[in-house]
């Protein structure tokens, strides 16, 4: 596990070294894509369907209070809801460099009333894109990194706190973690660490828990930031955890790659078609105490769906957690309503289009969840609009 203290030498690397220059990449059909690129009648097959609700009962029922949504979560009486949303793609486009797109993150830390702005990764590429009205998506920024062996996998959104300017984080198969400023369009070497706990997953099949609110590890993020690698021959002391708080092997028979936290309740999905709810130790348990060498887990739900078994296709969230996205590998798109009372009665809309066949590798909501945006294996970025 790598620590807040070793991170910055990580960017450090690649603002110093200019590897990114921002350019703009041409889009399968123009520099903008309109929601005229898909014909009326390919839009009126763009549709969403109600499925039925997940037959099995949970393990376990649960009765998590603070989360929204899950109040009533393993409360006696269960009600079967209709799923409340419902989509229309309004439209599509193509990044040139046709590889598969594996990451798509909204920056959801902007201001009310400002432009809905996602990014997407993949190849060596990281592209920035404006949503407006009317279904159009404008492309506003591409990075090209220097070496054309690199990959990106994943990104994430943060801001300075100083400048409250957006920043970007974004990393891939050379293990370098680059974080850009849209604004100043530069890699910069400094970034934030918030939160208190780390939920990591692999190839090993484990899922587990990292706190970093110890003493140690606050103590180690604070000297960081005093640390200058230019007035000092001394290397940065590093802290190396070598153990995690928690962890299991007992949810997930296969590699494990997409986890997510629902309140104190966990998200994780393997290549066994599901989406599994879970939380360390018992029902009753809390989670900030819970021991290393704990065993139990408790598994609270199920969200099941079909041919999505290969690996790293991803699911995500809405802002408020009402929402549940995950994409499969021939183009479907699977929304869960989240306010329920038993997650085993959720009802699930399939979003399908004619056109969109390839794998969906990763799907991201706007803040204000009335986009929701999905990208793919042969390049191409779907857009579906909330129907109101």
């Amino acid at each position: 596990m790598s620590e807040r203290g070793e991170a910055p030498a990580a960017a450090a690397s690649a603002g110093a070294g200019g590897e990114m220059p921002a350019k703009k990449q041409k889009l399968s059909s123009d520099e903008n894509s309109n929601p005229g690129d898909l014909s009326g009648d390919e839009n009126d097959d763009a549709v969403s369907i109600e499925s039925g609700t997940n037959t099995e009962r949970p393990d376990t029922p649960t009765n998590t209070p603070n989360a929204p949504g899950r109040k009533s979560w393993g409360k006696g009486k269960w009600k079967s809801k209709k799923c409340k949303y419902s989509f229309k793609c309004v439209n599509s486009l193509k990044e040139d460099h046709g590889q598969p797109l594996f990451g798509v993150q909204f920056n959801w830390h902007s201001k009310e009333g400002d432009p809905l702005v996602f990014a997407t990764v993949g190849s060596n590429r990281v592209t920035l894109y404006e949503c407006h009205s009317q279904g159009e998506i404008r492309l506003l920024q591409s990075y090209v990194d220097a070496d054309a062996d690199e990959n990106f996998y994943t990104c994430a959104w943060t801001y300075d706190s100083n400048t409250s300017h957006p920043l970007l984080a974004v990393a891939g198969s050379r293990g370098i973690i680059r974080i850009i400023n849209p604004i100043t369009m530069q890699c910069i070497k400094d970034y934030d660490l918030l939160g208190e706990k780390i939920m990591s997953c692999g190839m090993d099949h484990s899922l587990k828990l990292w706190r970093i609110n110890s003493k140690r590890m606050i103590n180690a993020i604070k000297e960081s930031y005093g640390y200058n690698p230019n007035k000092t021959n001394r290397p940065f002391i590093s802290q190396k955890i070598h153990f995690p708080d928690f962890s299991t092997r007992d949810i997930h028979r296969n590699y494990v790659d997409c986890v997510r936290w629902l309140g104190d309740l966990i998200l994780s999905k393997s290549c066994e078609n599901a989406i599994v709810c879970w939380k360390p130790g018992k029902m009753e348990d809390d989670i900030d105490k819970i021991k290393p060498s704990e065993s139990n887990v408790t598994i609270l739900g199920r969200f099941d769906y079909s041919q999505c078994d290969i690996w790293y296709m991803r699911f995500s969230m809405d802002f408020w957690q009402k929402m549940l996205a995950l994409g499969n590998q021939v183009g479907k798109l699977y929304v869960w309503d989240l306010e329920i009372e038993d997650p085993h009665k959720a009802k699930c809309t399939t979003l399908t289009h004619p056109k969109c066949v390839a794998a969906i590798r990763q799907t991201s909501f706007s803040r204000d969840s009335s986009i929701l945006i999905a990208v793919c294996d042969d390049a191409s970025i779907w857009r579906w609009d909330r129907l109101r």
